[in-house]
């Protein structure tokens, strides 16, 4: 047994076999002495345990002759005992000894005739006495040497505290994440999405990662065409690039690689002229980036950027996986309408807008003038084609609940898209916590629960590489997965610390926010919210229903605008993000932050879930939302009552180390896993997620698709949309009501069966 596992009780002992077992052998501890294990303590004990046993409870004791009891050797009983008939185990519960003395009627069912000779009768009673003084002795002795110089089991992690938790991450330094990134910033300019995959993969084993895979797919992806995308504005025949520097080709040479992924990934190619006065049965759609909604400190009035219309996943597969023999269809755009992204400088020259629009400090959106025309052609070119995308997968397997699994994900840089370092940011925080946790499981230590570690390919194409492992492993992670960490861009800014997370972690959150800011009288508002995310979380929040939890710095400029910003990938050097965090002390944090939270959910007996605050998030969600019926209200009180109660009655004793019950533990970590599944709707609206728990942006608390639908009802004469939205909350609700109260039913009646 290698000293990475666990030691397992032996209830049976080995080489021995004997007709009588310990009724109580099933109830020692699991951290039990490897003394307790030695064949030759066991047997000389096992056999006077036998011995007396055999005189207080074999039923026709009295039919045997003393002298032939006398004679049989003790060594050699559990020969002549295999000739006996079987007794028969205790059906109580406590064992049979405490049956003996509860039962009273038990023992009359075996009368016995009076002892023939008193004087052996009077031996017997002290050989057993003497018996049980020394086995009560040895006992005692066994168990103070075995507390005293056996090493506890290093493999159970149980009674982890949060002070080896700061042992592990201590280790974590900014400097170290800066060698990293920098080491893989030169992996980018592979055009082979395998090289950094394996480049990865090595890394993560020379670290001591057990069992790293790379898993590919075959997957539909939309790249760029030879040539760049085109915007003509027709009253002046003036062509212009996305950038808005004018057509030619020495622009092209200045930045072909930006101009050539300035595109929308899936969009319909061709030729198209297009007035952007018109408002129904339009063919194209430029999109951009008010300078309104930027922070100041980014300059980005003439970077383009890409985008993907894709919502997840390989286009060719929906919904299934692209393993070898599936059916693939043939999509090599998913809308007919041309969309092209544009910079904001091109919006301007488009509009004939001056330089400065700005009005006594303030900003002035971009808007064509009132009651003029602009008529553009629009040329989109870009290419359709199969290839292979590739994830990083390596796990560390829990000692107590190995079936269970806590993922960490990250994303790797994927080739045919933008030379962005955000993936090295990304990719060097989550091997730092690899590297940190490492060091810690070669001494001996390993986490409760299965840490799975994923480094995603295709992110930039619609999530690809998670969708897919996601479909191909369905069933086992709709099962065993507890919560997904999300390491996707640690650092957009260095203003503020945002945190994104489901409802049921949002306390836990809190908890840890505190780190980084010692002081509380200094610290800021926490800035906590469920709100959508564009990361590979997306399969596992939408599809899924899995708890999880994000930790970025931004700007605050950008979370206080349109949550579009997130879609949009513009081209980020290196240098922009050593600007930002020149120390990497605020991936140092991230790192931290998020590693902390990994190691509670992958190391506390009970999962560190928050029923009550998911119903509040419910009853929150309702308020002030003219939509709201009397229907809706009623579920939400009742569903909030039964979260209460499970939080008193289940959750508190649970967490009480005197009172908690393994197989009680088990049944409630179950429950808490799933308790976000019943928030799936089967209809979103386009761009909305299917976890209703989350909202469409930090500015709102409502119900996003009640928003959407009551939006959608004012513009038509029908409120069936409406309707449709009402329906998928109300049964939610209830199913999470339903939910609950089936868990404390289930609860009760093992409560009564053990009574």
């Amino acid at each position: 047994m290698g000293e990475n596992e666990a030691s397992l009780p032996n209830t049976a002992l080995q080489g021995k076999k004997m007709a009588y077992q310990k009724v109580n052998a099933d109830q020692r501890a699991p951290g039990h002495s490897q003394y307790l294990d030695n064949d030759d303590l066991q047997a000389t004990a096992l056999d006077l345990e036998w011995d007396m046993e055999k005189e207080l409870e074999e039923p026709g004791f009295d039919q045997f002759q003393l002298n032939s009891a006398e004679n049989q050797n003790l060594e050699n009983s559990e020969t002549a005992d295999l000739n006996l008939d079987p007794i028969q185990p205790a059906t109580s519960p406590k064992g049979r000894f405490q049956r003996l003395q509860e039962e009273s009627d038990y023992v009359t069912h075996y009368t016995r005739s009076a002892p023939k000779s008193n004087p052996r009768n009077f031996c017997r009673l002290l050989k057993i006495f003497c018996t049980a003084i020394i086995l009560f002795i040895s006992g005692i002795l066994i168990g103070y040497y075995s507390h005293k110089n056996c090493p506890s089991n290093a493999t159970s992690s149980g009674t982890l505290d949060l002070h080896l938790y700061q042992e592990i991450l201590k280790t974590i330094q900014g400097e170290d994440i800066k060698k990293s990134f920098r080491n893989l910033v030169q992996l980018y300019k592979s055009e082979d999405d395998m090289d950094i995959s394996k480049k990865i993969k090595t890394q993560w084993t020379s670290l001591g990662l057990e069992d790293v895979q790379l898993v590919n797919y075959s997957v539909l992806l939309n790249l760029p065409g030879l040539s760049p995308s085109s915007v003509t504005l027709s009253s002046s025949g003036q062509c212009f690039h996305p950038n808005g520097q004018p057509c030619s080709e020495e622009a092209r040479k200045w930045s072909s690689q930006d101009l050539l992924y300035s595109y929308a990934a899936y969009s319909a190619n061709g030729i198209l002229e297009l007035s952007l006065l018109e408002k129904t049965g339009f063919g194209g759609v430029l999109l951009y980036i008010d300078p309104c909604d930027l922070p100041k400190t980014a300059n980005l009035s003439y970077n383009t950027f890409m985008v993907s219309l894709n919502p997840g996943g390989d286009p060719s597969t929906p919904g299934y996986p692209s393993i070898d023999g599936s059916f693939r269809q043939h999509r090599s755009n998913l809308t007919s309408l041309l969309v092209q992204p544009i910079s904001a400088s091109l919006v301007a020259k488009l509009i004939s807008l001056p330089k400065d629009r700005t009005t006594n400090g303030a900003c002035s959106p971009l808007e064509l003038p009132n009651n003029e025309e602009r008529i553009v052609n629009m040329k989109i070119q870009t290419v359709t084609k199969f290839e292979t995308v590739t994830n990083v997968v390596g796990y560390l397997k829990g000692v107590t609940f190995p079936d269970r699994y806590v993922i960490v994900g990250s994303h790797h840089h994927t080739a045919h898209s933008y030379n962005r370092q955000e993936w090295a940011s990304s990719t060097a925080v989550i091997t730092a916590f690899i590297r940190a946790l490492m060091l810690r499981v070669k001494r001996g230590w390993r986490p409760d629960r299965t840490i799975v570690f994923c480094s995603w390919g295709g992110t930039a194409f619609g999530n690809i590489g998670s969708y897919e492992w996601g479909e191909d492993f369905r069933k086992v992670l709709q099962r065993n997965v507890v919560a997904y960490i999300s390491l996707h861009s640690p650092v957009r800014g260095n203003s503020s610390l945002h945190s994104v997370a489901s409802p049921s972690l949002q306390q836990l959150v809190a908890e840890k926010n505190k780190f980084n800011c010692p002081r509380r009288d200094q610290c800021p508002k926490t800035n906590i919210s469920s709100e959508q995310i564009q990361d590979d979380a997306d399969y596992f929040i939408n599809h899924l229903g899995v708890p999880t939890v994000r930790f970025t710095y931004e700007d605050i400029k950008t979370l206080e605008g349109p949550s579009f910003l997130s879609e949009a990938l513009f081209p980020k050097h290196a240098t922009k993000i050593e600007e930002m965090d020149p120390f990497f002390n605020l991936h140092e944090t991230i790192t931290k932050l998020s590693g902390e939270v990994i190691l509670q959910i992958a190391n506390e007996p009970v999962l560190p879930f928050n029923a009550l605050d998911i119903a509040l998030e419910v009853q929150n969600s309702l308020k002030g939302d003219q939509t709201t019926t009397p229907q809706l209200l009623a579920l939400a009180s009742r569903l909030r009552e039964s979260a209460e109660l499970f939080q008193s009655d289940e959750m508190r004793p649970a967490n009480d180390p005197k009172e908690r019950d393994p197989m009680r533990v088990r049944m409630l970590n179950d429950l808490l896993q799933d308790m976000e599944k019943s928030f799936l709707v089967q209809h979103a609206p386009p761009g909305f997620y299917r976890n209703i728990l989350y909202h469409l942006d930090g500015k709102t608390s409502q119900f996003s698709i009640l928003l959407e639908a009551w939006e959608h009802c004012k513009s038509l004469a029908s409120n069936e949309t409406l309707q449709e939205a009402l329906s998928e909350v109300l049964n939610s609700i209830n199913a999470a009501q339903v939910y609950f109260k089936a868990g404390l039913d289930v609860f009760e009646s093992v409560l009564v069966g053990k009574n």
